[in-house]
């Protein structure tokens, strides 16, 4: 998909806040500690007791109990959090559920629907740039009898479906009929930077709904995973569709999952009768103007900046962004969106006047990855004689309210302007845990880190070697912020023995956690 849909979901609010596009949507996920989306009004539709098709044996309760990463505090593990979601059979032993049910998940039980007995399962594949997972039993004794659901296609606008699963967190299954509503290119709320093919319905997916199975005559037409809040609109609720589940299911048909990958550029219409002609365009309201090419993306650098972009593997590119696909008019990036890592798309341009035709081999946009939510069991961060540093991300951000101007420019431009290039990973000081070794470093938390010891601190591993690396003062640790002339040092003896005391101190066991 191109960066033109995503950019929108996370540009600042003013200073220190970010919207969502999909305006309040929230993931349908029942969480008994810090619910993510308020409940919306039951709907008489809804049916909590019934007797169920046998097939939907195969559609079960998933329980999560997770730690959530602790950004204030990243020593610690994580504070503890459990809530419910739906899984659908999907394949021999194999459940496939939201990626928001099982994020940061310690240990996961799923209940069959006849069977009160709760079974451990685990993680075998999560693609939360999709918002997709599947899970597996541990024993897999009691599920051996079920027989998968069937795969359909994408539902035609005004046919009826329902919603299976257990909503507010029940026990029994309950089913919401409605009514295919829209059919559209949409931010997808868990990562807040994702945006893909969704189908909106008419009917209430509730917190627990999430992952369970949208039927339409007894066969899959998607994935319910997230709803508006009762005060936005009323009985509105978004599925993930068919070509959205089948290619998670091909990526990972290798054991591995490769994410989404990304043509990394910005368009925008070119509908005024001026722009087209001075581009030396007709007036067949055909192309999108080319804005941005990232360095770091697929396209680059064989397609440039100002060039106009016409067609996609063939297809004729209107000046909206869209394009005609299997009779329907989607969005371009949809062409996309059902290709691999390493993958080749055809792009039709016109630069200078001239047509001429390239072709680009595909990969993940990681740039872009890092700007979305992350889902970590522990934040990353380097602790060093009470000084915390942490790469920014937007958890975050939101996390220390930051308003430090050159912390919102790294923030705001990371994208834009390829911030990336030079850091592609921000390090942030954004703590100070007093002590005498540290005297007056408060006034410089939330500072972006320039350089220690000379090194340049491109990302967070560096900033350990940097620490151990001798400058030019070897008995001392001298850091440099970027917007500021004054360094800040201290004694490299006085910092080596006043670090395990501040670790004591502070009941710290661990003093750094670089990730995965």
């Amino acid at each position: 998909m191109t960066l033109q849909n995503k950019l929108l979901n996370y540009f600042l609010v003013g200073a220190v806040g970010v919207f969502l596009m999909a305006l309040q949507v929230a993931p349908a996920y029942a969480n008994s500690g810090a619910s993510k989306t308020k409940p919306q009004p039951s709907s008489n539709k809804t049916v909590s007791k019934i007797t169920f098709p046998q097939a939907w044996e195969g559609i079960v309760k998933v329980e999560a109990s997770s730690l959530s990463p602790n950004y204030l505090a990243p020593w610690n593990t994580g504070r503890p959090n459990s809530g419910t979601g739906t899984g659908w059979l999907v394949g021999k032993n194999r459940f496939m559920t939201n990626a928001h049910v099982v994020e940061n998940a310690t240990r996961l039980l799923i209940r069959l629907p006849s069977d009160p007995k709760p079974y451990e399962a685990k993680v075998l594949f999560v693609a939360h740039d999709a918002d997709l997972a599947i899970i597996e039993p541990i024993d897999q004794t009691a599920f051996n009898h079920l027989k998968p659901f069937v795969l359909s296609g994408i539902p035609a606008l005004n046919t009826e479906v329902i919603a299976v699963g257990y909503p507010i967190g029940g026990d029994r299954l309950s089913v919401t009929r409605g009514v295919v509503s829209r059919i559209d290119f949409n931010a997808y709320s868990h990562t807040m930077v994702d945006a893909h093919l969704t189908v909106q319905v008419d009917a209430a997916i509730n917190p627990g709904n999430s992952g369970g199975p949208v039927l339409q005559n007894g066969k899959v037409v998607g994935v319910a995973f997230q709803g508006f809040n009762g005060a936005t609109a009323q009985n509105v609720g978004y599925m993930i569709p068919v070509p959205v589940i089948t290619r998670f299911l091909k990526d990972v048909e290798d054991g591995h999952y490769d994410h989404y990958v990304d043509l990394s550029i910005n368009h925008f219409p070119i509908e005024n009768p001026g722009q087209r002609k001075a581009l030396g365009l007709p007036d067949d309201g055909l192309g999108v103007f080319i804005s941005t090419v990232h360095s770091a993306g697929s396209s680059y650098p064989l397609v440039q900046n100002g060039d106009v972009l016409l067609s996609i593997d063939g297809l004729p590119i209107y000046s909206n962004g869209l394009i005609r696909l299997e009779g329907e008019l989607v969005d371009l990036n949809e062409i996309v969106e059902r290709k691999f890592k390493g993958d080749k798309v055809q792009l039709g341009l016109l630069r200078a006047g001239k047509k001429i035709s390239v072709e680009i081999q595909l990969k993940r946009f990681t740039p872009m990855v890092s700007t979305g939510k992350q889902y970590l069991q522990q934040a990353p961060f380097v602790m060093y004689a009470g000084i915390v540093f942490q790469p920014l991300s937007r958890d975050l951000f939101e996390a220390y309210s930051m308003t430090d101007s050159v912390v919102n420019y790294y923030y705001r431009e990371f994208l834009n302007s390829e911030l990336y290039a030079e850091k592609p990973e921000v390090v942030i000081l954004t703590n100070v845990l007093p002590d005498q070794i540290n005297t007056h470093w408060s006034a410089y938390k939330q500072s972006v880190i320039d350089e220690i010891n000379g090194m340049k601190i491109r990302r967070l591993s560096d900033v350990p070697v940097a620490l151990q690396k001798q400058g030019k003062k070897p008995d001392f640790i001298e850091l440099k912020i970027i917007g500021s002339n004054r360094p800040l040092v201290m004694s490299r003896e006085q910092a080596q023995l006043a670090h395990p005391k501040i670790m004591s101190k502070y009941g710290i066991y661990l003093d750094q956690y670089l990730g995965e």
